[in-house]
């Protein structure tokens, strides 16, 4: 029998949401019978209900490629890196082991040793021509000129973008870049698909 997905879901929450009403009674009598450390209390609850999986689940889009890029820097070991965007995550992480400059459309208030933030439009990017050995731009260019981040709507966003990374990018540098790849399709305003012979055509 086929059930449809919506009810599947609905299900499968007033199952979950059972087990954690079981769960929590079972925890409150064992922690009643300890010197308890905490107290147990309905109003405290924090219902964690999808958690219980037989593995680890994670967003391959997001874990991937900065594992990839960490890899290549730790590699080539550059002396600094400036980052265009790229996940939070990967710039503060790398930037433990190499200065990080890390440039976004909306800056983030990072205090870290080792890591600085600013403001930059990857459509007019503030360097000199040729001028960076080591560059990362990852899941970035896809969503330039679709207005999703406050910024300036453009169909050809992407291919400035893309422009400006060349632009910067000095001779024997290094570009770390990543956008989805697939049956090409423009998905307002969230993101662009490419095909792997469009992204090697713009390089």
């Amino acid at each position: 029998m086929n059930i449809p997905p919506n009810i599947r879901r609905y299900v499968g929450g007033k199952l979950r949401w059972a087990a954690f009403k079981k769960d929590f009674r079972a925890f409150a009598a064992l922690n009643s019978k300890t010197r308890a450390r905490f107290q147990v209390r309905w109003k405290d609850r924090l219902p964690c209900l999808y958690d219980r999986t037989t593995a680890t689940v994670f967003d391959r889009h997001y874990i991937y490629h900065p594992a990839w890029a960490a890899r290549v820097l730790s590699s080539i070991k550059p002396t600094e890196h400036v980052d265009i965007s790229s996940t939070l995550a990967f710039c503060t992480i790398i930037s433990a082991f190499i200065p990080v400059k890390f440039y976004d459309y909306r800056p983030a208030a990072l205090n870290l040793s080792g890591l600085m933030s600013e403001h930059a439009d990857l459509t007019a990017l503030p360097f000199e021509s040729n001028s960076l050995l080591s560059l990362s731009c990852m899941h970035t260019v896809e969503h330039i000129g679709l207005g999703r981040y406050g910024d300036p709507l453009d169909p050809d966003g992407d291919m400035k973008a893309i422009c400006e990374l060349k632009r910067v990018l000095a001779p024997g540098g290094n570009l770390l870049f990543a956008v989805p790849l697939g049956k090409p399709k423009l998905m307002f305003n969230g993101h662009r698909v490419y095909s792997h012979n469009q992204i090697t055509a713009y390089f």
